[in-house]
């Protein structure tokens, strides 16, 4: 019976994840490929490279996505382990055959150059926030980002991604000719950007979890090895039971906060997890001290 209910639970969550990724690619791509590629805005990241190849040479936006991430997700395999790489090779899939079947439509905007910053940006934003929710990304600079961060541990995921945008954005200039074309493409990624934050955590810099569990030790392994977090235990007693139990002390990054309850309710769905707003959070990993 027991078996049953965890695979009908396994099911529950494989069904939540493609429907999320399905939805959020086909946000991504009609992003990319209804506003950003026909203005020649090029927000950052693999898609902004893709979009500028495009421009150069013809190949399909879908293909050159697909084949800038595959050297990408064979390093994410060796060096992030198998649950990541797995769930980011099927979101890549999914926004790569997204991108094609966008493409096929044909549907495209090609008027106010500032709305179509906007709205790629929103669009694609409100995709990614999409596939974020269920722990997996859209593989590209996202990936590079968490490998520099494996061996830099102070250096944060969002300033990485930023001077990698920055690089695209460099590489538009010079291909475009035209500074115009990165200031929209600034205007995008900020939408993007603003989109993501407050449609999963807020616009605040981080969260602080309390974590009251049985399954402390497997939640904190966990925890530590999937998201490179440090964890720490407080004896705690419960008022009501009186009871002793370790309560888990965890500081992530807002865009963890999905992953780190994932992780904690699929070893204890009966789990008790308060998350609380961190303004500044300063230490390894974060913003360290000058």
């Amino acid at each position: 019976m027991e078996g049953i209910l965890r695979s009908k639970a396994s099911l529950k969550t494989l069904a939540t994840d493609l429907i999320c990724d399905v939805t959020g690619g086909f946000l991504s791509a009609l992003g990319t490929q209804m506003f950003s590629a026909p203005n020649r805005i090029a927000p950052g990241g693999v898609s902004g490279i893709a979009i500028i190849v495009n421009y150069l040479t013809g190949v399909p936006i879908s293909l050159l996505v697909l084949t800038l991430n595959l050297p990408l997700l064979t390093l994410a395999y060796y060096f992030l382990g198998r649950r990541y790489f797995a769930k980011t090779v099927r979101s890549v899939l999914i926004v790569t055959f997204m991108l094609e079947l966008v493409a096929l439509l044909n549907i495209r905007y090609e008027g106010d150059v500032i709305l179509a910053a906007l709205y790629g940006g929103v669009l694609g934003g409100f995709g990614a926030a999409l596939i974020f929710m269920r722990g997996s990304t859209t593989g590209g600079t996202d990936i590079l980002a968490h490998l520099i961060q494996r061996k830099i541990r102070t250096a944060p995921v969002g300033k990485l991604l930023f001077i990698l945008d920055g690089l695209v954005l460099l590489f538009a200039a010079i291909v475009y000719r035209n500074i115009e074309t990165v200031l929209f493409a600034m205007v995008s990624i900020f939408a993007r950007t603003r989109i993501i934050d407050s449609t999963l955590y807020g616009l605040d810099m981080g969260k602080v979890l309390l974590i009251v569990t049985q399954a402390h030790d497997a939640v904190a392994a966990r925890i530590i090895e999937e998201t490179a977090r440090g964890c720490t235990f407080l004896e705690g007693t419960g008022a009501y039971t009186y009871q002793e139990r370790m309560v888990l002390l965890c500081a992530v990054r807002k865009n963890q906060v999905y992953q780190v309850q994932k992780i904690v309710l699929d070893l204890d769905p009966g789990a008790f997890i308060m998350a609380m707003e961190a303004n500044e959070i300063i230490g390894k990993g974060f913003k360290m001290q000058t």
